[in-house]
């Protein structure tokens, strides 16, 4: 029996999305990739937008008109967050949340066997619900694995449906991810990323810290690099960064989540910080591992509703000055089931698209500035995709994209290189013991 994923959203969504794949297999299912022909189609959804959603849709149409014959699954946020809708799509043969992946074989076989003709299991979210342990991910390449360590979130942002559809926060035993970091170290893997989706908010359910993890996980021996999924500025305490920043393997790359630089946009998105006190965070970790060592990405939303031409150009003005390594520019996507949906003074879709580009823009132009600005510098790089033979792509702790010609070396290596000149999508770099 053939399956086939199709994945949309976060890298959360990924990580599931190689974990489900590692229980059909072992229940004797080959996993083939999306669009190949198999006996399963399964969607991993995303309803972080409405697109999200109408891509999940389409994709299930495709998947039974071509294969009519084949099991089709919704499962992931989409059906978590908006039940009822879910289960009247007539293309799905199996519609799941995300409380219940681990059942999904079961589910299905009971299908292709004629048990049923149809299943629709969605768990709601219920407080005092337990992280749901799933098959550690076995990853393509022996580069950067992805580690997730919490699932849900207690915040009420007025643009985002994440807490319907993730639930309240439900962190991963300490005892659960060192394991999982153990034997991703003995694979051969030499960086790790933590992922989730409110990784601040790691042990608040439990009674420990992310600090705490991240200080157990940097004695897992064969882990040399520690690399961390979002952040959120208003929970990350002096105390936090104190111990962040005497943690070597740690990768003093933080993607702080900002969303505007307009303090007036930040309060109506519900966002519980203002410009300033973000721009203190970012200055005290600058601080704490080197203004010249420390990178800072980020995510920024453009016309939201009631966002003035004023209110963007000030966020404008805010992001070009924080000087981010890299920002992921979103127009404003009015999603049905949050608050924002309803405010007034919604932003024709024509501005939110010129805002999105200005604001790209800009960003990319401060991109090259930094990197620019890294020419000449040493940095440790971890060898990724292949180029050729002998070059590779690659990223230094900062989260440089990194290209550089490497003899003798293969994918997963880490070696010192000499960063040489940002060509607008990498930096060109020669290893340092390279003859001259």
């Amino acid at each position: 029996m053939r399956v086939s994923f199709y994945t949309l959203g976060c890298k959360v969504n990924q990580n599931e999305s190689g974990a489900m794949a590692q229980l059909f297999e072992a229940n004797g299912y080959t996993v083939v990739p999306a669009g190949e022909e198999a006996d399963v189609y399964i969607v991993n959804s995303c309803t972080v937008t409405n697109f999200g959603d109408q891509k999940s849709r389409k994709w299930l149409r495709r998947a039974k008109r071509e294969n009519p014959g084949a099991v089709t699954v919704l499962t992931g946020c989409y059906p978590q967050a908006f039940p009822k809708e879910a289960a009247e799509i007539a293309e799905a043969d199996v519609v799941t949340g995300s409380g219940s992946r681990r059942i999904l074989p079961e589910l299905v076989r009971k299908v292709l066997d004629g048990e049923e003709q149809r299943i629709v299991e969605i768990q709601p979210h219920h407080k005092g619900e337990q992280f749901e342990e799933l098959p550690i991910e076995l990853f393509a390449e022996h580069t950067r694995a992805f580690v997730k360590v919490e699932d849900g979130c207690n915040r009420q942002c007025a643009y985002c449906v994440i807490p319907r559809a993730r639930g309240p926060v439900r962190s991963r035993s300490e005892e659960s991810v060192l394991q999982e970091l153990t034997h991703l170290a003995a694979a051969g893997y030499k960086e790790v990323v933590l992922s989730a989706i409110s990784l601040p908010s790691y042990g608040m359910d439990t009674g420990t810290c992310l600090a705490d993890l991240l200080e157990k996980a940097s004695q897992v021996e064969g882990i040399e690099r520690i690399r961390l999924g979002s952040l959120d500025p208003d929970k990350l305490s002096d105390r936090d960064i104190a111990r962040m920043a005497a943690m070597p393997k740690l990768c003093p790359q933080f993607h702080l989540s900002l969303q505007s630089g307009s303090s007036k946009t930040l309060r109506a998105m519900r966002r519980p910080y203002t410009a300033e006190q973000y721009s203190e965070v970012a200055t005290k970790l600058r601080t704490a591992f080197g203004a010249e060592n420390v990178s800072l990405t980020t995510d920024v939303i453009v016309g939201f509703p009631g966002e003035t031409e004023q209110d963007f150009l000030d966020s404008m003005a805010f992001v070009k000055a924080q000087r981010f390594l890299k920002v992921h520019v979103f127009p404003y996507s009015r999603r049905a089931g949050t608050p924002a949906f309803d405010f007034p003074d919604q932003i024709p879709e024509h501005e939110k698209q010129a805002r999105s580009h200005r604001m790209t823009q800009a960003v990319e132009e401060v991109r090259a500035e930094v990197a620019a600005g890294m020419t000449g510098r040493q940095a440790e790089v971890l060898l990724e995709t292949p180029l050729s033979a002998n070059t590779f792509t690659g990223y230094t702790k900062q989260y440089l994209p990194v290209v550089v010609c490497a003899p003798g070396h293969v994918s997963g290596d880490i070696l010192t290189v000499t960063l040489t000149e940002w060509d607008g999508q990498h930096c060109h770099a020669v290893p340092l013991d390279a003859k001259q």
